[in-house]
């Protein structure tokens, strides 16, 4: 299975997931993209000797360059981790294979345009949500819209900071995101 990861910011799943398959022989990361020059997954991607592309706005509003990139070479599974432009649906109905995310609560809360990272765990606490998660899903032509794949809950403290939150909801992402993507060896 080839794989491609988008992201946009440190790229802490990027990491995780290339530490995770590193000696998968089934399981091939072929390419990172990011849109942002400075995100940490450009840093991992020279590391480990992953080839890596910049992309833009445009180039996921005009696909086809890029979806000839990623269908000639025959990825099967796009991971969004941390990718925060949205995948438009002419993107998402030229791509043969699958694209799944992240979203750090348990959809269908919290989700949408502008939900993101501290936006939505300040929300959360806000509303002194007992529990929040995780959700993996597909990527449809809405914001966090698409087919649930899974989903881990959390419990909020009574207590519960901001960087708690945040710390409890890296852990699940990293823990879970590598089994989530193991999955799809098995269809």
């Amino acid at each position: 299975m080839k794989i491609a990861l988008f992201a946009s910011g440190k790229g802490s799943n990027i990491e995780n997931i290339i530490r995770y398959f590193n000696s998968n022989k089934s399981i091939n990361i072929s390419f990172i993209y990011s849109n942002n020059k400075n995100s940490g997954a450009i840093s991992h991607a020279k590391k480990h000797q992953i080839r890596y592309v910049l992309i833009n706005k445009e180039d996921l509003l005009s696909p086809k360059a890029l979806l000839n990139k990623l269908n000639n070479n025959q990825i099967d599974l796009i991971v969004l981790a941390g990718f925060l432009l949205k995948i438009p649906n002419s993107f998402i109905q030229g791509f043969n294979g699958e694209i799944i995310n992240v979203h750090p609560s348990l959809l269908p809360k919290y989700g949408g345009k502008g939900m993101y990272g501290d936006n939505i765990h300040k929300l959360v606490l806000k509303n002194n949500e007992k529990k929040t998660g995780i959700t993996f899903h597909y990527v449809n032509e809405n914001y966090d819209e698409g087919e649930i794949i899974a989903q881990y809950e959390i419990d909020i403290d009574e207590n519960e900071s901001l960087n708690s939150l945040k710390k409890k909801i890296s852990r699940e992402e990293l823990l879970n995101y590598p089994k989530i993507i193991s999955s799809f060896l098995n269809e």
